[in-house]
Formats: C-alpha cells, sequence, structure tokens
C-alpha cells in the first residue's frame, strides 16, 4: 500500500479537477492523472455522483508574495499537460483564498501569469490577449485560419465547416453552427482536433448563437471527449465572434458576454488591445486522500481536512 496523499476536488462552472499540493510526494503525475480521471474508475464522493476528472492540478502557494502568488501545473487525464485552463485557473484561485487572506492572486502557468480575483464563490481571471498569428496557435500553414473549411475534412463528418483558429492559451478550432446540441460532437471534432494544419492538435470548441449570448460545446485535447465546460474555449469563441464581427448585442456595458455551456453559464469579455476576462462560479465539492502510487484502488477515502504549506517542486513541468 503506497503512502497517501490529501486532495480536494473543485468545480469550476463544470470543469472539475482533482487539486494536490505540489509538495505531495506523488512519484509519477502522469499516472496519477490517467488513474483518478478516469470516468469509470477515477476518484469520487461517497455519492459517486460525478467520478473521475478533467485534470489533476498540483499547486504551490506563496503567500509572501503580494499579490499571493500560486503555481500551477496541470495534467489532463491522458498524462500530458496543458498550458493552461481558465477554469482551472479560477478553481486554483478559490483554493488559494481558502489558504490566504487575500481576494487577488498571480496564477503562474506554462502559458504565462494568469491574474485571479476572487468574489465568493464569482472568480474572474484575466486569459491574456487571443492570438491568430500561425506561429501563436500553432498552425502548419503561413497565414491565419479564419472563418474557413479545411480540405483536408473533404470525406469526414466536418466536412464544410468553416473552422477559426486562436490561441487563448491553449490553441481552440473555433466552428460557428446554427445549433451546437444538433453536432454529434464525437464524430465531428475528432477530425478537426488531429488535422494536419494544428501540429501540436487543438480544442474543438462548437458555437451557437444562444438567448443571452453564445451557447457552447468543446471537445478537448488531452481528454478527447466532450467536457461540461471550457474557460479558454468560452475566451475563443468571444475572441473569434469579434474578429469576425459576430458578438451579440447581449454584451452588457461592461463588455460581459453570457456563454452557456453544459456545466452552466460563464461570461466573457474582450476588449480590443486588452487581455481577455473570463468570470464565473468556482468551488470545492469534497476532499480525501488517495495513493500517492495508484494501484487497482482508485476511490477516494474522506478524511479529515489537511492544510499543506511549502513545495516540494514548486516549478511549472512542461
Amino acid at each position: 500500500m503506497s503512502e497517501r496523499v490529501p486532495f480536494e476536488k473543485y468545480d469550476g462552472a463544470g470543469n472539475d479537477f482533482v487539486v494536490v499540493a505540489a509538495e505531495s510526494p506523488v512519484p509519477d503525475r502522469a499516472a496519477f492523472a490517467r488513474a483518478y480521471c478516469d470516468r469509470e474508475t477515477g476518484v469520487r464522493d461517497e455519492d459517486a455522483s460525478r467520478v473521475g476528472a478533467d485534470g489533476v492540478l498540483f499547486l504551490c502557494l506563496d503567500g509572501d508574495s503580494a499579490p499571493p502568488r500560486v503555481t500551477m501545473t496541470q495534467f489532463q487525464p491522458d498524462g500530458s499537460t496543458a498550458a493552461m485552463c481558465g477554469n482551472g485557473v479560477r478553481c486554483v484561485a478559490a483554493w488559494a483564498a481558502d489558504r490566504a487572506e487575500a481576494t487577488a492572486f498571480d496564477i503562474v502557468t506554462p502559458a504565462g501569469i494568469r491574474h485571479a480575483t476572487v468574489d465568493g464563490d464569482r472568480i474572474a481571471v484575466e486569459m491574456g490577449e487571443p492570438r491568430f498569428g500561425p506561429d501563436a496557435v500553432p498552425l502548419a500553414g503561413e497565414t491565419p485560419l479564419v472563418d474557413q473549411p479545411l480540405a483536408e475534412l473533404d470525406g469526414t463528418p466536418a466536412a464544410g465547416l468553416a473552422v477559426t483558429a486562436v490561441n487563448t492559451g491553449v490553441p481552440h478550432a473555433v466552428v460557428f453552427v446554427d445549433a451546437v446540441n444538433e453536432v454529434d460532437i464525437d464524430a465531428v471534432a475528432p477530425p478537426i482536433r488531429h488535422a494536419t494544419v494544428f501540429p501540436e492538435g487543438a480544442n474543438v470548441t462548437f458555437a451557437s448563437l444562444g438567448m443571452d449570448g453564445f451557447d457552447q460545446r468543446t471537445f478537448e485535447r488531452g481528454v478527447e471527449g466532450e467536457t461540461r465546460a471550457c474557460g479558454t474555449g468560452a475566451v475563443a469563441i468571444a475572441a473569434a465572434a469579434n474578429r469576425l464581427g459576430r458578438l451579440p448585442v447581449a454584451a452588457d456595458a461592461d463588455g460581459w458576454i453570457q456563454v452557456t455551456l453544459p456545466g452552466g453559464d460563464l461570461a466573457v469579455a474582450v476588449p480590443e488591445e486588452a487581455p481577455a476576462r473570463l468570470r464565473g462560479p468556482a468551488l470545492e465539492r469534497f476532499e480525501g486522500t488517495l495513493p500517492a502510487a495508484p494501484e487497482s484502488d482508485r476511490i477516494a477515502d474522506d478524511s479529515d481536512e489537511s492544510t499543506l504549506e511549502g513545495c516540494r517542486n514548486g516549478e511549472v513541468e512542461e
């Protein structure tokens, strides 16, 4: 039986994450993520209402910085790492707010530092400026991909769909459709996700106009399936819509646009020549301990809350 490590389960508008202090003695973080994110055999609470997770966040809090700084390393369900996750960053801020007497935090990610502010369970984060350049996405070609069909998708369920490529911390292929709920996402998204124009792959985000903004569904790279929410995808929709002149008039006076996902609602703002912003709920669902080296027993065991200080490994892994 391996050593057990404390964890907490957080939820950000439907994106759920296992949160572990970076100092925890986890010998193989990729294996840890593959085991406990599994939607059939992964981490669960007593009710087993939702098994597994969309990722594992290894966090290191520096409470002496002003504002407090958290280093975030995210492992995906397939064991790969992700440079950025908007809802993950918001969950990080909620986690940090429980440990530091502050409402503003700098979250260090491989995609850059993201500033987050906490107002109860509503958390807003600066997401950086969306980038459409082929080197930034990245793309295999030398020109941006904006509202264009891909010839290589001919003969696939994604044939004829117009794609806009944008990096909002991770690459997204945004596709505007009449109704997102009518998309067979498991059939349509993979050909786009693996298209050769995306040398590093891409998240595939579908959007349609909704009652108060946009409706969204996202097929995430690294999860290799649909997730209930995707913050970088919500920002990608707003950025692509802004570039194409499709922003809805439903935006409020501060430029916030509602994006509705299967897991809940997010708000996005994409001001000109300024960082995009993402706002929505994030909260802890439950806590427990897990074997540091996962074996056959992958079910969480509820335990008393543990507050971990310091970091064994506070560096961002890429």
